[in-house]
């Protein structure tokens, strides 16, 4: 369990609650499910902030280091999107700042020690987020494949990312995330030759957990998959 915010509670787990001692006591389990609810209806309005502005706002989630801010700046420099990020890591500026180099305008939040972004914090990021004349906003969420798949942070879609290094098992072993996916981002697939990652299998997983969940494979060495990848994007932005 977040010892920070108790993200892990879900309403799946209410099993797993009933048989731990420590979290088996109902004033632990209301304060979670007001923090639940508080940030649902934050969402609620960040997601009305977004509409009124006409953008499309997309959560990015994965674990560290499988290429969300690597991709942001290929797609902005194909110029084929406008679009904004607000990015969220525990510590320091760096990912906002290389998409600043790009010339996307970037918000960073620090999290210290929470371990995803929740809607709280993304009401505070849009206030330094100028939407007008944009496309697009991405929320690049903390890296984590459990944490942020438990909390809307206001986005209209998420996209969940899995790069090749990471092995294909890890779709069955974080069921919860993928199954919040509206796509699955198979990442650095320039390095299947490298490594025992089996791209039948890992689609396989993903759509046995969703079933018709898009699936994308993507390389940042490889421009046409960057070009499929926005293709993706304009198509559900029409579809608003």
């Amino acid at each position: 369990m977040c010892k920070d915010c108790g993200c892990s509670i879900t309403d799946e787990r209410s099993e797993e609650l009933s048989k731990n001692p420590q979290l088996n006591d109902k004033k632990t389990i209301e304060v979670i499910t007001k923090i639940l609810d508080k940030n649902d209806s934050e969402a609620a309005h960040n997601r009305a902030h977004f509409d009124r502005s006409s953008v499309l706002a997309i959560n990015l989630m994965s674990s560290p280091g499988s290429g969300k801010t690597s991709i942001l700046e290929k797609l902005a420099g194909l110029q084929e999107l406008r679009f904004a990020v607000i990015e969220g890591d525990l510590e320091t500026n760096r990912d906002a700042d290389r998409l600043k180099a790009k010339g996307v305008q970037a918000y960073q939040i620090t999290t210290g020690s929470a371990c995803h972004l929740d809607a709280f914090m993304v009401h505070k990021a849009l206030h330094h987020i100028d939407l007008q004349n944009m496309d697009v906003c991405f929320i690049e969420n903390v890296g984590n494949l459990v944490c942020p798949a438990s909390y809307d942070v206001g986005a209209h879609l998420n996209i969940v990312l899995l790069s090749v290094p990471e092995g294909d098992d890890k779709i069955q072993k974080y069921p919860v995330m993928f199954r919040q996916a509206d796509l699955v981002i198979i990442t650095k697939t320039d390095l299947l030759p490298y490594f025992d990652f089996d791209l039948e299998a890992a689609k396989k997983a993903a759509r046995a957990i969703k079933p018709n969940v898009d699936i994308l494979e993507v390389s940042t060495k490889d421009e046409n998959s960057i070009k499929k990848l926005a293709k993706w994007i304009k198509f559900k932005m029409e579809m608003r």
